[in-house]
């Protein structure tokens, strides 16, 4: 029975995921792939400067009870995965840590460091979603479905974050798989506000223009797609190392777009690369 069992995420600011199915035995209901890598990412979201930084990520099951890391972000799912369909419900709890500004050295535009660092946000909430195994390609591609909500519980911006994602991953062979994924982010007022208004006072220290739009209600902020893919380097995308790669494109929306922040500083036109190795125990 095939079952999604690798899973190796390539970003940290964009979260975006490397999440290839594997080839896996249905007795195996306990497993644990790690990998480590490098990512290039924006400077902060919405910027025209790139960095690249070192990436740890790590998915798994324990008695069929998947877990897995998106970047920052951790997942737990609390309902073992043991449908004969091939189908699989999807929920349980979250865990975000958003390190969006919260570095002056990571932040190369001059006018945004001006603004100022931003607290380190803790978003904690649940997601929930549905998978379902042999769907196009195969009796082994997936396709799946899933939203998070999450609220900052640190202090920093103090409001929600909305974030639908779709999924499709298919094994080319033993050896490879391919795929791709689309997802947005919808945030709250405070969301907005804490990180693309741009008040007097921030005018005055940064030179940029003063807009206060992005914290007038909620919205659509970014939508993105990311390609990924795997190649075995021991002969089974089951067990042992692998190597992974992904790149990504988002597009910043509305008014978080035409912040100064972005419009100005930045660009709404956001890419991300990653590389890396995993072992699968």
């Amino acid at each position: 029975m095939i079952r999604r069992s690798i899973y190796f995420a390539g970003s940290v600011a964009a979260a975006l995921v490397l999440a290839p199915p594997a080839f896996a035995q249905e007795e195996d209901h306990s497993s644990l792939t790690i990998g480590v890598g490098g990512a290039y990412i924006p400077s902060y979201e919405g910027s025209d400067d790139y960095r690249v930084i070192p990436i740890a990520q790590a998915r798994g099951k324990v008695h069929d009870f998947a877990f897995w890391t998106r970047g920052p972000a951790l997942y737990v799912d609390a309902i073992p995965n043991r449908d004969s369909d091939g189908v699989d419900f999807e929920l349980g709890p979250m865990v975000n840590v958003r390190l969006d500004r919260t570095s002056r050295k990571g932040m190369k535009d001059d006018a945004v460091r001006a603004l100022g660092k931003r607290d380190v946000a803790v978003e904690a909430g649940g997601f929930v979603g549905i998978g379902k195994t042999g769907i196009f390609t195969s009796a082994y591609d997936n396709l799946s479905a899933r939203v998070a909500v999450a609220k900052d519980v640190a202090g920093a911006h103090k409001g929600y974050v909305i974030t639908p994602a779709v999924e499709y991953v298919t094994p080319l062979s033993m050896t490879t798989f391919v795929g791709l994924g689309v997802s947005a982010e919808y945030v709250s007022k405070r969301y907005g506000r804490y990180y693309y208004d741009v008040d007097g006072a921030n005018a005055l220290a940064s030179g940029l223009p003063i807009d206060g739009r992005a914290g007038d209600k909620a919205g659509f902020k970014k939508i993105g797609v990311n390609l990924s893919a795997g190649k075995s380097l021991s002969g089974d995308i089951r067990k042992g190392w692998a190597i992974f790669a992904a790149g990504g494109y988002s597009r910043m929306l509305g008014r978080y777009a035409d912040s100064p922040v972005v419009s100005v500083a930045g660009s709404k036109n956001q890419w991300i690369g990653a590389l890396g190795v995993g072992y699968t125990f």
